[in-house]
């Protein structure tokens, strides 16, 4: 079998890039994921210096990406935390979100978009990136505040919310009327034929997992990890679902199973250069000329989410019965997107919902909203501990006692 040289030296383009990107990233104390796609961008056919030749072949390997970040998802996803701030959460949150979808819809109107590309800007701005977000709220100590709790519940159900667009957005690609009411069909059709999905992960799924883990070889989790991992997320896929659904499902199902998380240990190092591998494929797809005939849109993007989405949700949490300080502080850490919001720009990229000329600008706007949330959070931290001093404990709206918003 003769090798591809320059398969190989597209490989070697992409890692260094991620390398280089994540240490300058990391230098700086700013989220990875900026460093991979700004790598990607120097590496891109549209800039000059070395390139990929193949962008094809690695949106490929950049899908197997995006299936293990969905698993991780899966594992990580805490049900107990959920329950914690449940009103806000499972109430609140997708309020918030058909919130920000009908303001990005009646925004892009104005500004001379589609309903339907209107409908993709909102559905990637309405969802905020956990992992940025667990990692600014750990480095400030700020995990178990009230503010802390209520954050986390929201992006967790933004997390759920990424799987229902991933199934409902390829329906608004198609043309004619009752599009909603097919998005809706299609949605009720999927819950249903979710069901043997569901068992499959609840009944087989962590038995498998058991009994390989009782071999106490690490070898073969890991490849029997992989094997769940990628099979559940094609099985999701022949039966009509995303392959995002299928890997979430499969983390989901031992994400209870304190004793199976090995098996998603033993796949963090393969997800993590998967994942650098898929933001710097994003990177190589962002065309700088395109960006700069779409200013526009890039400043109504970062609008949106800066500013839409810190307005919507301090009215959405102060609503719910919490303080305003706790509403502000939820807010602040909210406006931003992320690793998830790519998997919905991606869904619609792919089903033809999304122009190159939209997408560059979308991608871009992510990025500096997360190199801006960096500074509003800690910002926003600071302003609040020296407005409202520590006063113990406060009572949450379900009228848990959490520690005080600082």
């Amino acid at each position: 079998m003769e090798t591809n040289p320059i398969l190989f030296r597209d490989l070697t383009y992409i890692f260094v890039a991620a390398v280089i990107g994540g240490l300058v990233a990391w230098r700086l104390r700013l989220p990875l994921i900026l460093g991979f796609v700004l790598g990607g961008i120097v590496i891109s056919p549209f800039t000059p210096g070395p390139h990929l030749s193949d962008l094809h072949t690695f949106e490929i390997f950049a899908e197997v990406g995006v299936v293990l970040l969905m698993f991780s998802t899966g594992v990580e996803f805490s049900i107990p935390d959920l329950m914690r701030v449940k009103w806000v959460a499972l109430v609140g949150a997708p309020i918030g979100i058909l919130f920000i979808l009908g303001l990005a819809v009646a925004v892009s109107k104005v500004a001379g978009f589609s309903i339907r590309e209107g409908t993709v800007i909102g559905a990637t701005a309405s969802v905020a990136s956990t992992m940025v977000l667990v990692r600014l709220l750990s480095d400030s100590g700020k995990i178990t505040t009230a503010y802390g709790r209520v954050m986390i519940g929201i992006t967790l159900v933004e997390d759920l919310a990424v799987i229902c667009m991933t199934v409902v957005l390829p329906i608004f690609s198609g043309s004619g009327d009752g599009l909603f009411a097919k998005a809706a069909w299609t949605l009720g059709k999927a819950l249903v034929l979710l069901i043997p999905l569901v068992f499959l992960a609840i009944k087989v799924i962590p038995r498998l997992l058991r009994r390989v883990k009782l071999t106490c070889n690490t070898e073969l989790l890991l490849l029997v990890a992989i094997a769940i991992c990628l099979g559940t997320a094609a099985l999701a896929q022949a039966v009509g679902f995303s392959v995002a659904l299928g890997a979430f499902l499969a983390g989901l199902s031992i994400s209870g199973l304190p004793d199976l998380h090995d098996a998603h240990t033993q796949l963090v190092p393969l997800r993590d250069a998967f994942v650098a591998l898929f933001f710097v494929s994003l990177g190589t797809l962002i065309d700088p000329k395109v960006l700069f005939h779409s200013l526009p849109l890039l400043g109504l993007m970062l609008l949106l989410i800066v500013v839409g989405k810190f307005l919507v949700w301090t009215m959405i949490v102060w609503i719910f019965r919490y303080p305003i300080r706790t509403a502000i502080a939820v807010a602040a850490g909210l406006t931003q997107i992320g690793e998830l919001s790519f998997v919905v720009m991606q869904a619609a990229r792919s089903s033809g919902m999304m122009a190159e000329n939209v997408f560059s600008p979308v991608i871009a706007a992510s990025l500096i909203s997360i190199f801006l949330n960096v500074f509003i959070v800690r910002g926003t931290f600071r302003w609040l501990g020296r407005k409202f001093p520590d006063q113990g404990v406060t009572t949450s709206a379900n009228g848990a006692s959490v520690p005080a918003a600082q």
